[in-house]
């Protein structure tokens, strides 16, 4: 007999956007009938950090800022998963934020999830690494994760939804997990999803927004034009939503596991090979 999981009800306060996550993700999941067996979702820290235990799936919450570097081992370890990370803006660009520059530069086959509030909002509402100008007595410029994105040659997939536009959410969900799962690597999506206790943008958002996927002539394969395009959105105080950039590289783990033998995970371990393997590497740490 096989015992499973049961997931829990949402802690969240109502109205979070991390509620629009959650619904985008369990929709995806069963419209790609990924199984529930094969899906891995690695949590960070925060409010969103519990996000796993609301989905049928196998969860990890690991430690601060490590989301990335947890998620890579994994896919690594057993290909065959899919690997979903998922953190809010501290966890992924304050602690993790050298994390997610290497991980864009590796490309590995995870996607990744961002809900950004632009506050701590598990803390009582400090100032986070997207926090505008002003909140909470901050006095630095907000960090743009998508022009950090495009500006690693390495980033194969950068969008941004908002949990005020769901059908839109779900379809950037959707390609998220295709991209990932046709080895193209890490698909990135930061989702805009307001704190409704300790930093309300629904009203600014859902103004200051802009559909990028509507604009004529956007071309989400050139790399330099979709910079070229947010720095002027940036300029006008718009925040670009839609799939900002899509290209194609080969995915981490398909260039650094070798195709002779099975991945970590997928060993037999009952193989009498291995413990000689295992003897054989001990002694050479001795010599």
């Amino acid at each position: 007999m096989t015992e499973t999981f049961t997931p829990t009800r949402p802690i969240w306060c109502a109205g979070c956007g991390d509620f629009g996550v959650l619904e985008a993700l369990i929709t995806a999941l069963d419209e790609l009938q990924i199984p529930v067996h094969d899906r891995m979702f690695i949590a960070g820290i925060g409010c969103s950090g519990s996000l796993q235990n609301y989905l049928s799936c196998y969860g990890y919450h690991a430690l601060h800022g490590r989301v990335l570097p947890t998620a890579t081992g994994v896919k690594l370890a057993n290909p065959q998963l899919t690997v979903v990370g998922v953190g809010g803006d501290g966890d992924g660009y304050a602690i993790g934020g050298g994390h997610l520059m290497h991980s864009f530069k590796r490309n590995p086959g995870v996607t990744y999830i961002v809900m950004n509030n632009g506050t701590y909002g598990l803390t009582k509402g400090q100032a986070s690494p997207t926090s505008v100008t002003g909140f909470q007595g901050n006095t630095e410029e907000d960090l743009d994760p998508i022009m950090l994105g495009l500006s690693i040659p390495g980033s194969t997939f950068l969008a941004r939804g908002y949990s005020g536009h769901p059908a839109q959410l779900l379809q950037l969900t959707l390609a998220a997990l295709r991209h990932t799962a046709a080895g193209q690597g890490l698909s990135y999506l930061e989702v805009l999803s307001p704190c409704v206790t300790y930093n309300d943008t629904y009203r600014e958002w859902r103004t200051g927004v802009f559909n990028i996927d509507s604009e004529d002539g956007y071309d989400p394969g050139n790399r330099a034009g979709a910079f070229e395009r947010m720095s002027e959105l940036r300029e006008q105080g718009r925040l670009p939503l839609g799939l900002i950039y899509q290209g194609e590289r080969p995915a981490l783990e398909s260039l650094a596991l070798n195709p002779e033998f099975a991945a970590p995970a997928r060993q037999d371990l009952n193989d009498p090979g291995l413990a000689a393997g295992y003897r054989e590497a001990m002694q050479s740490f001795i010599r």
